[in-house]
């Protein structure tokens, strides 16, 4: 029995040491996502604060109402093409780091299902007669719960597959409404 405690104990420490190596991992990929995410929103307020100090000495030098509207009206379209771009950029960064997780979470599911079904048939050797109902039972668990995980991860997956193509059609649409930018 004190074999069987030895080796539970030396499970359980390998089976911690494992997951606080997994969530370090995973907190350097949380950092550095949200640091990809700032220096884009850093970027794009120093663009959009250059591009609007133009845009106002534009309209500024502006020397009637109409000169006004056209310099107006000429950044609208610039406008939903950059915060299109920007809301792309977001969303690949907010993929890549979706796509880090769960593979990260995958790999870390996988290694967890085998150490519990390892420990399960040790137990299960030296597990009293009649509890083979008990091991079934813990088995099914394991696979139930894997199961259910399985499935979170697949709506993961389509959920972000879903907002990808969104952000295509929206520029697909905005790229077919661009007006012609011909002067009279």
């Amino acid at each position: 029995m004190l074999a069987n405690q030895e080796h539970l104990s030396k499970v359980a420490k390998n089976s911690i040491d494992a997951q606080l190596k997994a969530m370090h991992e995973l907190a350097n990929q949380a950092l550095h996502s949200v640091t990809e995410l700032v220096e884009l929103n850093i970027a794009t307020a120093k663009e959009s604060l250059s591009q609007t100090s133009a845009a106002a000495a534009q309209m500024l030098a502006a020397k009637d109402a109409q000169a006004l509207i056209d310099a107006t009206s000429a950044q609208a379209q610039p406008g939903a093409e950059k915060a299109l771009t920007y809301a792309r950029h977001m969303a690949s960064i907010m993929a890549k780091a979706q796509a880090e997780f769960t593979s990260a979470t995958e790999t870390r599911i996988g290694q967890s299902t085998r150490q519990i079904n390892q420990l399960i048939d040790e137990m299960s050797k030296s597990a009293p007669a009649g509890s083979e109902n008990v091991i079934t039972l813990l088995k099914a668990s394991v696979a139930n719960t894997n199961a259910a995980i399985e499935q979170m991860v697949k709506g993961s997956k389509q959920a972000l597959a879903t907002m990808e193509s969104g952000f295509e059609e929206i520029s697909s649409q905005l790229s077919a409404a661009k007006p012609s930018r011909t002067k009279k």
